[in-house]
């Protein structure tokens, strides 16, 4: 029965991926166009695009083209070629579906090219696993966006709010989802608009999505925290505390670890408390 079930979606995989095939195709006639092009005339490509989709163009027919394009500059900065296989996954990722690649693969730069292509049109949040491979990543693979034009940011745990919405701000902005998360949530705490951080939610790749999406999915992002009156109500209990009497006005179930009042007790609460 496994084997069978492999072989079914196995199949259905290798049935998509031929779908892409074309575009593929596509993107590597594009390719060797936009060699032959300038540094200045390869960024400019960037207002280009930006105004085909101003004029009615979609993210999808504008693809070949963009893929090309940041697969050059990735060449002129990094010195890294995105191959066939990694084109596929971008495309992939643009159509907001789950590319798995094996580890060596070059997830990491698979990444740029739909994340280019997005941040077109909205703000692009790249989703990693720690501080460590967001901050790794933003500056290996930065300087393709920036010689393209595109704004990049960071965030990390110890980022200010002043500098988390100024990396908001960015085109692309690397980060981990707790950071995501919790800032996030903060926003929703906050008294006024102009306190919030995080901008529009348009594109988001997920790195590790198994991991982000299920293993941490099982432990929630809570914000908390004590206030002042919480303090104050937490010493004056633990003065009131030291007035009751064990066996008088409380009983103690060793067993169950559990301290319950005796009627005595909440008469003596209930005076202390008025």
């Amino acid at each position: 029965m496994a084997q069978a079930l492999t072989k079914i979606f196995r199949e259905s995989n290798e049935r998509k991926l031929r779908k892409l095939l074309p575009i593929l195709a596509e993107v590597n006639r594009f390719s060797e166009k936009v060699k032959r092009l300038s540094d200045a005339e390869l960024r400019a490509k960037t207002e280009e695009f930006k105004q085909r989709l101003a004029r009615g163009e979609t993210t999808d027919q504008i693809l070949p083209e963009a893929f090309a394009v940041v697969r050059e500059a990735a060449k002129r900065t990094i010195g890294l070629y995105p191959f066939d296989v990694q084109v596929l996954g971008g495309i992939v990722l643009h159509q907001r579906r789950i590319a798995e690649m094996k580890t060596g693969e070059g997830k990491t730069l698979v990444a740029t090219m739909p994340a280019y292509l997005n941040a077109l049109v909205g703000k692009v949040h790249i989703v990693t696993v720690n501080d460590y491979l967001a901050k790794r990543d933003r500056y290996w693979m930065g300087p393709v966006y920036e010689f393209l034009g595109l704004s990049v940011g960071l965030l990390q745990e110890d980022t200010p709010p002043d500098e988390r919405k100024k990396a908001y701000q960015c085109d692309i902005v690397y980060g981990t989802n707790a950071q995501f998360g919790f800032d996030y949530l903060r926003d929703h705490m906050v008294l006024s608009r102009d306190q919030k951080v995080q901008g529009p939610l348009d594109y988001a790749i997920i790195d590790e999505i198994d991991y982000i999406l299920i293993d941490e999915a099982r432990t929630p992002l809570i914000i908390s925290g004590p206030t002042e009156e919480t303090a104050r109500m937490y010493r004056e209990f633990a003065r009131l505390a030291k007035l009751f009497k064990p066996g008088e006005d409380f009983e103690v179930d060793e067993e169950h670890k559990r301290l319950s009042l005796t009627e005595k007790g909440w008469e003596k609460a209930e005076k202390l408390l008025k």
